[in-house]
């Protein structure tokens, strides 16, 4: 996946915001909340991504994948896609929509309502 399908498909998801911040990266966020990360490496393209705990400990032992540099050492449970195998483009886009919820249902309810989140 190129930074422009990454950033074609997290703005695409519901009431997202992009900021390109921290040396250049895309950085896409919810409700002020980030959620998806492009860079951060310099060899190849870098995607990072909030999960839960079990998938953290899943994927963190899989080629191309290691805990989001400083983010998994403040023990934030981010993954990132960093090299090859790692996961395949329709995975990626999985993992994403799943931290755009995880980070929008952690929102308060008020917030998620303002930005026409639904509550399910």
């Amino acid at each position: 996946m190129t930074y422009d399908e990454f950033n074609a498909f997290c703005g695409a998801l519901p009431a997202t915001t992009h900021v390109v911040q921290w040396g250049g990266s895309h950085v896409w966020k919810v409700g002020g909340k980030v959620f998806a990360i492009g860079g951060w490496a310099h060899d190849s393209p870098a995607y990072s991504f909030k999960v839960s705990p079990l998938a953290f400990e899943m994927l963190k032992a899989r080629p191309g994948l290691r805990g989001a540099p400083y983010l998994a050492s403040r023990g934030m449970t981010w993954i990132q896609h960093y090299a090859k195998p790692g996961l395949s483009d329709n995975e990626l886009k999985d993992y994403v929509r799943q931290s755009h919820c995880i980070v929008a249902q952690n929102l308060p309810k008020r917030r998620r309502r303002e930005l026409g989140l639904d509550d399910s």
